[in-house]
């Protein structure tokens, strides 16, 4: 399978990371964290998500910013070759909870925040982290549509919707709307709606959490673990390769828009996940994983 896929006109690898992990709750050293950035990079990811709202405490917004801003400020020039993919419109008070804002004047403030903390003076994909059930969804898409005509956003995008947010976007947004993010794995398939009109209008369709279903505990029973394990687990030992790699190259089957970005927290995890856009599946083995 293709290790190359678009956003818009860019052109991004296969497999992205979500960079969440190495900022919220739980998160490595400062160390490890550059670490698992630069295996990612070093892998061939040039797509790297994240959002303002991935930090841990209250008064450090946008740590994960800052964070990959680093990473690739000790790149040099390599850092032209990666995408990276922000959002705004939530928040986090430090207490472990989230919370939504999509009111115009607070979109604005913080695209201006995260165009400061990445060091560039267009980011080239700015996405809407969810819809706030307080605002006319119109109005806080249009923001988007502002942004990019001030020069501000290269693209948007848009998480967390539904079929029918998502043609309103399209709507307001045109050619701009280049990507939709919704939680999608193999445990998780509410959002198939949402893959097909994103194939149906060439959109990048990036699954958060595409691991959901496959993790160790999978393989539990009342009697304890199961040797046969899941589909995945099964098929990843006839590969001899993990089931998160497996998973991985089973959503670059769904469509020729997924892009999925696998949350990392270890170099050896972000360089395992990237291998996944050279695993070839068989049709028979894309057919149990389905089923």
């Amino acid at each position: 399978m293709s290790t190359a896929r678009r956003i818009g006109g860019t052109r991004v690898s296969a497999i992205g990371l979500g960079a969440m992990p190495l900022s919220v709750e739980g998160r490595p050293d400062p160390e490890r964290a550059l670490a698992t950035l630069h295996a990612a990079l070093d892998a061939g990811v040039t797509l790297l998500d994240t959002a303002d709202s991935y930090h841990w405490h209250a008064g450090e917004t946008g740590h994960n910013e800052l964070l990959i801003a680093r990473a690739l400020a000790e790149r040099g020039p390599d850092r032209d070759s990666v995408l990276v993919a922000t959002k705004g419109g939530r928040g986090r008070p430090g207490d472990g909870s989230w919370t939504v804002d999509g009111r115009p004047d607070h979109l604005r403030r913080a695209c201006e925040g995260s165009l400061r903390r990445l060091g560039t003076e267009t980011i080239g994909l700015y996405q809407l982290h969810k819809p706030d059930p307080e605002v006319p969804w119109a109005e806080s898409v249009g923001t988007l549509r502002e942004l990019a005509e001030e020069g501000k956003i290269r693209a948007a995008g848009i998480s967390n919707v539904s079929v029918e947010q998502l043609d309103q976007a399209r709507d307001i947004l045109g050619d701009l709307l280049v990507s939709v993010q919704n939680q999608y794995s193999p445990a998780v398939r509410d959002s198939e709606p949402q893959l097909r009109r994103c194939a149906e209008l060439g959109l990048a369709f990036l699954p958060w959490s595409p691991l959901g279903g496959i993790s160790r505990s999978a393989l539990d029973g009342p009697s304890g673990p199961a040797p046969s394990g899941t589909a995945f687990h099964r098929v990843a030992a006839e590969h001899g390769v993990s089931p998160q790699r497996v998973c991985l190259a089973w959503l670059l089957s769904r469509a020729p828009v997924v892009i999925p970005i696998p949350g990392a927290s270890r170099p050896h995890s972000a360089r395992d996940s990237a291998a996944a856009a050279d695993l070839t599946l068989t049709s028979g083995q894309l057919a149990r994983l389905n089923a």
